[in-house]
């Protein structure tokens, strides 16, 4: 049943509307929020979605949050509904183009996209697309049905190599089509990145383990800690059960830093730390210990997401001094402004123009400090951004008990070493169409980072829903 639109603001018209504000709606106080790992936003309340949602103008078509939405979702008609009370029928609105709706709208940097398209941006604050999409989700599975219609039986199956966004996206799109699927993850669990890769305080886990048990009870079938390309091969996959196979592995091998002293004690590459600092034990992979303590100072190298991620974590851990160390200035940093004012609000530093060469070791083997030296910003490089130049002479110490290195991702070369005539490029990336997913293996589809390298979440969604369909056509012909 639809809920009552508000009477203290039905007489209001839609211009005034334009220029309301809840309360409670926003973030958790940093000093609070910095003490666990829980979500650091706050839930909205049924009510103060109504109202943010009737700040919307409904601009006419191509509007501009609609354009800016990498599934195109159409946001105008969602905040109708909200603002009318149907938040059920938004939320299958948004389930329309989208296989992860109640993740996307948590991870997605909406400030880049529909929410920083917004026409209000040029006066005000925007509508909170992003906060907007997730309450309606979330509101779905708690009054709503959100499970998976499954097609007429295909007796087609289908294997999945990876359990992340694009692996589950596939899942979700081919079991309506009546394919049996079967997922082979490497970890000890599905999710991929949203487990293994982004903390609690930004994606609760909860929320990714919901929808894996959706597509379960759709019939999908998951085979946990086991390496396609070490444990089984593409190739013996097809030989048995499975007439297709996509490849949705991510693109998730750290980016090493050559460095003396990069291999002491202390030094930890980004997807460890964040595996063993935001995992529980019994999720954890074979060999893998929780950190619990990081020491008084730690630095964090790099200036993405994940260093954000790295640096909100360490807080949490309870470390006094904690640092962001980035060879660029804040105008180059590819990591997202909102994540940055959150690191910042916890209490995070910055120190940019500033790369490290060296990592120095106490009297006990441990990480001690890091060497550095002052950069400055040369001509441009093949991105575009502007090379940093060693000052000669500038190099300084900074004190650290843990260093960790968010240096960017690159792919997993396995499976193209393991599969004959799959062609990869760019040290392992999968050659394939970026319409239907097909690769030069018949029968073998990817998608995702695994093809374009570290992209967003929505676009790994995007290709496994493209590959299913690609998928489908190539079973059914």
């Amino acid at each position: 049943m639809a809920q009552a639109i508000p009477s203290e603001y039905l007489a209001i018209d839609r211009k005034a509307r334009a220029m309301m504000v809840c309360d409670g709606v926003g973030l958790r106080d940093p000093e609070e929020r910095v003490k666990d790992f829980e979500d650091v936003l706050i839930p909205l309340q049924a009510e103060c979605a109504q109202i943010h949602a009737s700040r919307c103008i409904h601009c006419p078509d191509p509007a501009a949050c609609v354009v800016a939405c990498p599934v195109h979702n159409d946001i105008p008609s969602a905040m109708w509904l909200i603002e009318q009370g149907d938040f059920l029928a938004a939320a299958r609105l948004y389930q329309e183009n989208s296989s992860l709706p109640e993740i996307c709208s948590r991870v997605c940097p909406h400030d880049a996209l529909c929410q920083g398209s917004c026409v209000h941006i040029k006066h005000d604050e925007p509508v909170l697309t992003g906060a907007l999409e997730a309450f309606v989700l979330d509101y779905a599975r708690q009054f709503g049905d959100v499970s998976i219609p499954v097609g007429e039986p295909s007796g087609k199956h289908v294997a999945i190599v990876g359990a992340g966004p694009a692996g589950l996206s596939c899942a979700e799109q081919l079991v309506r089509k009546g394919h049996a699927v079967t997922i082979f993850e490497a970890m000890p669990d599905a999710g991929g990145l949203l487990i293994y890769g982004i903390p609690n305080f930004k994606l609760p886990k909860g929320v990714v383990f919901d929808k894996v048990a959706d597509l379960e009870r759709a019939g999908v079938k998951f085979v946990f800690n086991t390496k396609i390309g070490k444990d089984k091969t593409i190739d013996e996959l097809l030989a048995t059960d499975f007439d297709a196979v996509f490849v949705g592995i991510g693109s998730q091998v750290d980016a090493p830093l050559k460095a003396e002293g990069v291999d002491l004690p202390g030094v930890y590459q980004a997807t460890e730390f964040l595996i063993r600092t935001n995992v529980k034990n019994e999720l954890l992979p074979p060999g893998l210990e929780p950190i619990t303590y990081v020491g008084r100072k730690v630095v964090v190298i790099g200036g993405g997401d994940t260093a954000a991620d790295a640096l909100r974590s360490a807080l949490r851990l309870g470390a006094e001094e904690v640092t962001c160390l980035y060879r660029r200035t804040e105008r180059e940093m590819p990591g997202g402004k909102k994540d940055r004012q959150m690191a910042r609000e916890e209490g995070a530093k910055y120190q940019f123009l500033t790369q490290p060469v060296r990592f120095i070791a106490n009297q006990d083997g441990q990480l001690a400090a890091v060497e550095c030296l002052r950069m400055e910003l040369g001509e441009p490089d093949e991105s575009g951004r502007r090379r940093p130049v060693p000052v000669e002479g500038s190099n300084f110490i900074v004190e650290a008990d843990v260093a960790v290195l968010a240096l960017g991702y690159w792919p997993d070369p396995l499976i193209g070493k393991t599969t004959p005539d799959l062609e990869t490029h760019n040290w392992g990336l999968i050659v394939a169409d970026r319409e239907t997913g097909a690769t030069t293996r018949l029968g073998v589809y990817a998608g995702g980072d695994a093809v374009t390298g570290p992209d967003l979440v929505v676009t790994a969604m995007i290709a496994g829903r493209k590959a299913a369909a690609g998928i489908d056509e190539y079973l059914r012909s």
